[in-house]
């Protein structure tokens, strides 16, 4: 495909993941709320619908970071083919971990509708693993986002592929949620400031989206003439 329609293909990518795993992620949440792990199975199973519509808006979102990974790596390749093929890896490695922690909200639903078939113990133990141990994947899947979007924004800055200012934005929002995170996972930092720190990057996501559909991408100033 030519710049343009990678950019305009990675344009609509952005905006599909941000309306399809942002939605997912509050759908299963909301759906487990509750006090211990009795009161939150109930919940689940009163919210079947919504838990089932989450697990196919977050597979929606592991799909798009697979077409952002190719996409922005075309547009950045010419930057630095190095740099742009380890942001791709990281983008793949978000939608693949992304993809392998799905199940669990299944195993929450398979849990929270059959219960009564199994033995009570059980039940619990499970329901306490499934519910109330923290979600490390998606904290891993996170850190392999940050990480990719970092070096692509980095990309976009060197190589003035999209304005000086909205690259910026994008390289800063990047290194706070890179440095925010192994905080959040070994527990050092939480809420709010772990919820307040996706917003820099929510809005650099949405800007970038409107512009590379709009827009499109200026050719990179380091990318080899013709011949």
């Amino acid at each position: 495909m030519t710049r343009t329609r990678n950019a305009r293909v990675a344009g609509i990518a952005y905006l599909v993941y941000i309306a399809s795993a942002l939605p997912g992620m509050v759908l299963s949440s909301r759906a487990a709320r509750g006090e211990g792990v009795a009161e939150r199975l109930a919940s689940i199973s009163r919210h079947v619908p919504d838990m089932r519509a989450a697990f196919v808006l977050e597979l929606i979102g592991c799909f798009c970071a697979l077409v952002l990974a190719v996409t922005l790596y075309a547009i950045t390749r010419d930057e630095d083919p190095n740099l742009a093929l380890l942001a791709l890896t990281c983008r793949v490695a978000e939608g693949v971990v992304g993809a392998v922690s799905l199940p669990r909200g299944l195993e929450r639903l398979w849990l929270a509708t059959g219960a009564d078939r199994v033995d009570p113990a059980a039940a619990a133990a499970l329901g306490a693993y499934l519910l109330e141990l923290p979600s490390w994947t998606s904290d891993l899947g996170a850190t392999f986002f940050a990480v990719g979007s970092t070096l692509f924004s980095y990309l976009f800055l060197r190589g003035r592929i999209v304005p000086v200012a909205l690259a910026w934005l994008g390289v800063l929002a990047s290194v706070l949620v890179v440095a925010l995170l192994p905080l959040q996972i070994v527990g050092i930092v939480g809420s709010p400031v772990t919820d307040l720190m996706w917003l820099p990057m929510l809005a650099f996501e949405l800007v970038l989206a409107l512009w590379l559909i709009v827009k499109g991408v200026a050719t990179p100033r380091s990318a080899p003439g013709p011949g």
